[in-house]
């Protein structure tokens, strides 16, 4: 057994031979090759969380110059980052929780356990304008539904610099986080919080575009999931047996709150083909992302009024109110 004195001597001795950005990168990457972590949570390798933990904790660019590799760190900085490696192996948390950063569409974003860590591919769309979807009419009402952090809705604004958008999600917290990241980006004026149950407590008011990213995972797959996962709020992740719950619920109710020419882009991620298969006739257009991801639809009003019996029938047979 290692005693908590021999792990405050290991401690002091790693601070002693690691002593560069290099080094403590280097360091990094082969504790978490070694310990088998998963990378799903917005990096593709161990060498990539290694250096996003790395230079995130230093406050440093990630394009750092090669020259500043070599810097030496103060022994504060080293403790710190072996803390941070340690719990990232022993406890595996994420990253983005370990630094409180995370970045969507080319911004970054407070992060804390009480919202998912923003890893959507709906960001490509966001930098797109949301094109060809919406055929050159730009939209000047937004909602992001079940926003967590914020970081699609918040994005949409800078991007859109005339968009009004709606932040709306369930959890107090969420909400608070994403008033403050709508702040650190200068969109406060043009981003409103609201708390509701879904579409439940927004009345009556009217969007050009919903984009909703809501729970969609089922509970047997939210089971086989890495334990990374589990620092995540089970919330924001799961809904019902199989993951469509919640999706559901938003095509029966997004018309009634859609213009003329509205859109709703729905992400159910790996619950698209038993999405597919609950609504066969529903004419879902499936986005093909350059960079990569997938199960995220699109839905015009028209769709979504000429299937509305489809998405109540739905509902009715897992016992769901619209």
């Amino acid at each position: 057994m290692r005693t908590s004195a021999q792990s405050s001597t290991g401690c002091r001795a790693l601070t002693d031979v690691l002593q560069s950005v290099c080094d403590f990168i280097r360091y990094a990457t082969s504790r978490f090759n070694a310990a088998g972590l998963v990378y799903a949570q917005g990096f593709d390798s161990a060498l990539d969380e290694a250096s996003y933990l790395v230079l995130t904790t230093l406050h440093l660019p990630h394009d750092l110059p090669p020259a500043y590799a070599s810097a030496v760190l103060l022994a504060e900085e080293r403790a710190l980052l072996l803390e941070r490696i340690r719990r990232r192996v022993d406890e595996r948390v994420p990253v983005a929780y370990l630094t409180g950063e995370a970045w969507f569409a080319g911004m970054a974003f407070k992060v804390t356990p009480d919202v998912l860590i923003p890893r959507s591919p709906i960001a490509e769309l966001v930098e797109r304008g949301f094109e060809p979807w919406v055929a050159g009419r730009t939209p000047g009402r937004v909602l992001d539904l079940c926003c967590g952090s914020g970081c699609i809705g918040i994005a949409i604004a800078a991007h859109l610099a005339d968009a009004q958008v709606d932040l709306v999600d369930l959890s107090d917290a969420a909400l608070e986080l994403a008033r403050s990241n709508a702040a650190d980006h200068g969109v406060g004026d043009r981003v409103e919080i609201l708390k509701s149950d879904g579409l439940r407590g927004l009345g009556g008011r009217r969007y050009d575009l919903i984009v909703a990213n809501p729970p969609y995972v089922g509970e047997s797959e939210y089971a086989a999931l890495p334990p990374e996962f589990a620092h995540e709020p089970r919330l924001a992740l799961v809904s019902g047996e199989d993951g469509l719950d919640l999706p559901l619920q938003i095509l029966a109710g997004a018309a009634a709150h859609l213009e003329e020419y509205g859109l709703l882009v729905l992400e159910v991620g790996a619950s698209e083909q038993a999405l597919v298969e609950c609504l066969p006739e529903v004419p879902f257009t499936w986005v093909e992302f350059e960079r990569g991801g997938s199960g995220v639809a699109v839905l015009d009003r028209e769709a979504l009024l000429a299937h509305a019996a489809d998405f109540g029938d739905a509902l009715a047979a897992r016992g769901l109110a619209p």
